[in-house]
């Protein structure tokens, strides 16, 4: 059976960009443009709307001269308004082709924000999309509150479709723009203006405030439609638009008829970038991206892993570019612990294991965070014989800090019974008390892995003089690990993680 092909139209970086609080820069705008097409593969980009801004003029004619050497600026695409031409001249100056012209899909829209009939809108629209041809632009053409459109006044919507029959349009796009839409209705709706309209190039264009947008896409699908719009990380107005990353696995797993061109190891990538462009973090659930999931916390799961994967589906990490992972908890069996032990190249006999089970289960009734990198310390702990001995001691440190100076530390380490002692200076005690570890570590030869983030916090309900915990994650190599490091004291618990951290690579 042939595949039906369907386009994935990306638009994070316009659509995307709206979400409260969100601006990207225009390196952000161009780096994220090739991600998409190059990378990630996905068909088409919009990535602006027509005169908002002078940067997001400068924006748009980087990625259009990008995607013009590159031969994918066909695949670009913007926004553009009902106003006499002048988002097309805007276009016209930054070298974008393509527009996405917005226009009233519902008679509340028309009546109460534009305050006209429908010929009247349709006489402006027309004029606009014979201008774009003229010029040589290819028109999509959206129908904003699409969906309140069909529900409340559904002859406007067929008289409108009706008129777009005869116009220079390439697409078609359907909206729901208030995201109010049921699954049934989604494929009610467009199952019936695909029978009507069976050439036409229908797009649908879902937002997530019932959080039906996936299920929304699902059935938008099974209707016939030609293309979806999606953002990275669902981002977008509100509850944001239908997530790439969970439309694209759905595709692939539920729909074997329907056949997309997005590379689903370079959904992770793009989606991480995106988080750190914005400074908006990803769920720990979120589906497909989130940290948590593919990670196993009970241990009859672990356990099940071992005997022929009982607790796997088809949402295989490594089809993200992602591993699985077992977390250590008061849930964790010695199975999630065998895992963990067998990524670190450790082993234990049955009893040791038993004694370091009990230990992580205690610690996680304390609502302790266990990480795989902590399983050596609370094995040297519990068992007191050794079995991963410390060869790197902080014996002592001083840090300064005054007004009007830079900050200072003099550190003083014991590495595999030797001793060595620097002084160094930095932007704070932290940054000193690393620069004076780096010369320590330059007279061994010995490099030291780069730090990649450092985050503090205190846990939720503690008072004010509750501890705090540092958690650093590292790179040496192509491998990054994370240390954790707990005291009153903020700097003092980034010394703890560090140490951890001179041991793990020792």
């Amino acid at each position: 059976m042939e595949r039906r092909r369907i386009e994935i139209m990306d638009t994070t970086l316009r659509d995307g960009e709206q979400t409260s609080g969100v601006t990207f820069t225009g390196p952000e705008k161009l780096t994220l443009a090739r991600l998409l097409l190059e990378e990630l593969q996905v068909d088409r980009i919009e990535v602006a709307s027509a005169r908002v801004s002078e940067g997001e003029f400068d924006s748009v004619r980087q990625i259009t001269q990008w995607a013009s050497e590159a031969g994918l600026l066909s695949r670009v695409e913007v926004l553009s308004f009902v106003d006499g031409g002048a988002s097309l001249e805007w276009m016209e100056a930054t070298g974008a082709r393509v527009q996405n012209l917005l226009t009233k899909g519902s008679l509340n829209h028309l009546t109460h924000q534009l305050k006209k009939t429908p010929d009247a809108h349709f006489r402006e629209v027309e004029a606009v999309l014979r201008m774009a041809a003229k010029a040589g632009m290819e028109s999509n053409v959206y129908l904003e509150d699409w969906s309140n459109g069909m529900r409340n006044s559904r002859e406007y919507v067929y008289e409108f479709l009706e008129f777009l029959q005869g116009m220079p349009v390439k697409r078609i796009l359907l909206p729901d723009t208030l995201g109010i839409l049921t699954p049934s209705e989604t494929g009610r709706f467009l199952s019936e203006i695909r029978t009507r309209y069976p050439l036409a190039h229908l797009d649908f264009h879902g937002h997530n405030d019932y959080d039906l947008s996936v299920a929304n896409v699902l059935e938008a699908v099974r209707a016939g439609v030609d293309g979806l719009h999606l953002t990275v990380n669902g981002m977008g107005e509100r509850a944001g638009n239908a997530p790439l990353a969970s439309v694209v696995a759905v595709i692939n797993d539920f729909l074997p008829e329907v056949e997309i061109g997005v590379r689903e190891a370079a959904l992770y990538q793009v989606s991480k970038l995106v988080s750190t462009f914005t400074g908006i973090g990803i769920p720990a659930n979120k589906p497909i991206v989130g940290d948590n999931v593919f990670t196993q916390t009970a241990g009859i799961h672990a356990d099940g892993d071992n005997k022929k994967n009982l607790y796997f589906n088809d949402l295989l990490p490594e089809r993200f570019g992602r591993k699985r992972k077992y977390a250590l908890g008061k849930t964790s069996g010695k199975a999630n612990i065998q895992k963990n032990l067998q990524e670190l190249g450790l082993t234990l006999t049955e009893e040791e294991l038993k004694k370091v089970t009990a230990r992580i289960i205690e610690l996680g009734d304390k609502k302790e965070k266990v990480t795989r990198e902590d399983l050596p310390y609370i094995i040297s702990d519990v068992l007191g014989s050794g079995a991963f001995p410390q060869k790197v001691f902080i014996r002592s440190y001083v840090l300064t800090h005054a007004k009007g100076l830079q900050p200072s530390t003099t550190v003083a380490l014991e590495i595999d019974g030797k001793h060595y002692e620097e002084n160094a200076r930095g932007d704070g005690q932290f940054d000193a008390f690393m620069n004076a570890l780096r010369r320590v570590y330059q007279h061994l030869k010995k490099p030291l892995p780069s730090l990649v983030d450092y985050a503090v916090r205190i846990p939720p309900g503690s008072s004010s003089d509750a501890l705090c915990e540092t958690l650093i994650t590292w790179r040496s190599g192509e491998k990054e690990f994370i240390t954790r490091g707990l005291d009153s004291d903020q700097t003092v618990s980034a010394i703890k993680a560090t140490e951890k951290m001179l041991n793990i690579t020792a």
